[in-house]
């Protein structure tokens, strides 16, 4: 087929032991532990998660340099487990959401623009150019779930500069995995190579250039991004 211009090329992360992933689409969960919700101004006994999305082509591939984005002068990190689908599909039932569904895990990084975010959420408008800017969804390789087991906890941790600014437990998600799941299969069709970004502890706070930013989720391979 000829088009206007070349494609872009497909946006994918390694995998352990496996072909590269081929990324659809970046769904992510907001508010999924209640200390960050409290942290943001919500209360999780009200509030309930809620999903947003990021392009595919803010994904940045572990071990490299995040250029400081324009338009901001307060970036912040979101440590968060990632979920990796091979398996899609409409009104997924809560108990089928395993190994058929399921590719893998990652470690992901959320980064936000966090005054355009605020300034967004005080005029009511979305938070696209405070979440979804050019590298703003770091990721590391996938580990699939036949290596990495089913995760249902485990401690996430952000550290920058060797300091421990997020420590959680992936236990402390208010949606699971499968209720996630189950819950955007309600609202959209689900296909072979979404991503989902979990959700993230409490302890955001800015990154300058030159801090070097990783990020942990028990059992898969860290994340390691440097702010240039």
């Amino acid at each position: 087929m000829n088009y206007a211009f070349p494609p872009a090329p497909v946006v994918t992360l390694d995998a352990m032991s496996s072909n590269p992933f081929p990324v659809r689409r970046i769904f992510c969960v907001g508010r999924n532990y209640p200390d960050h919700a409290r942290e943001m101004g919500a209360d999780p006994e009200r509030d309930e998660p809620f999903f947003f999305m990021k392009p595919a082509g803010a994904i940045l591939h572990n071990n490299s340099v995040l250029p400081y984005p324009p338009a901001t002068s307060n970036l912040q990190p979101e440590v968060e487990l990632v979920v990796a689908l091979h398996k899609g599909g409409r009104n997924i039932p809560v108990d089928k959401v395993d190994y058929d569904y399921v590719f893998g895990y990652a470690v992901g990084l959320d980064m936000t623009r966090r005054d355009l975010q605020l300034a967004a959420r005080e005029k009511g408008r979305p938070w696209d150019m405070a979440k979804g800017f050019d590298h703003s969804a770091p990721c590391s390789a996938i580990t699939p779930e036949f290596y990495a087991g089913n995760i249902s906890r485990g401690k996430i941790e952000l550290k920058v500069n060797g300091e421990i600014r997020q420590s959680g437990d992936v236990a402390d998600m208010i949606l699971k995995i499968p209720q996630m799941v189950h819950t955007l299969s309600n609202l959209v069709e689900l296909f072979p190579g979404d991503l989902i970004f979990t959700g993230t502890p409490a302890g955001v706070a800015p990154v300058v250039k030159g801090d070097v930013i990783e990020a942990t989720v028990a059992g898969l391979e860290p994340l390691i991004i440097t702010i240039g």
